[in-house]
């Protein structure tokens, strides 16, 4: 039992490096970094509207359909990844498997080309 518990001692050092960088990183942050922001950190930067004013105001859909587009568009790309690796055991199955899923996904980027998602006024 005694040489089992041994195998784990590099995961505590490394856990016990990590938690120390990670204070020490934060420490020195806390102690170095400016804490008054300018002009410019305070500007809007992607949401297109103030960030310090109330939060019940009108707020552009457009920004939501880029994010479920970026959403979806990414997961696709997290799909291709492992069925890349694992191709050549999986077969003509899983090819062709893949191949509907892209086509799927294809039709629905040229449905959100043509009407018009993508343009930005």
């Amino acid at each position: 039992m005694n040489s089992f518990l041994i195998e784990y001692i590099p995961i505590i050092i490394f856990l016990g490096l990590a938690v120390g960088m990670a204070c020490l990183i934060m420490l020195a942050t806390w102690l170095v970094a400016k804490r008054y922001p300018d002009e410019n950190k305070l500007a809007p930067y992607e949401c297109g509207f103030d960030a310090f004013e109330d939060t019940r105001s009108q707020f552009d859909v457009r920004f939501y359909l880029v994010a479920i587009l970026f959403i979806i568009f990414d997961l696709e790309v997290a799909f291709l990844f492992p069925w890349a690796v694992s191709l050549g055991s999986i077969g003509l199955l899983g090819f062709w498997s893949m191949m509907i899923f892209l086509g799927v996904l294809t039709v629905g980027f040229i449905f959100e080309w043509k009407k018009g998602g993508l343009e930005w006024e």
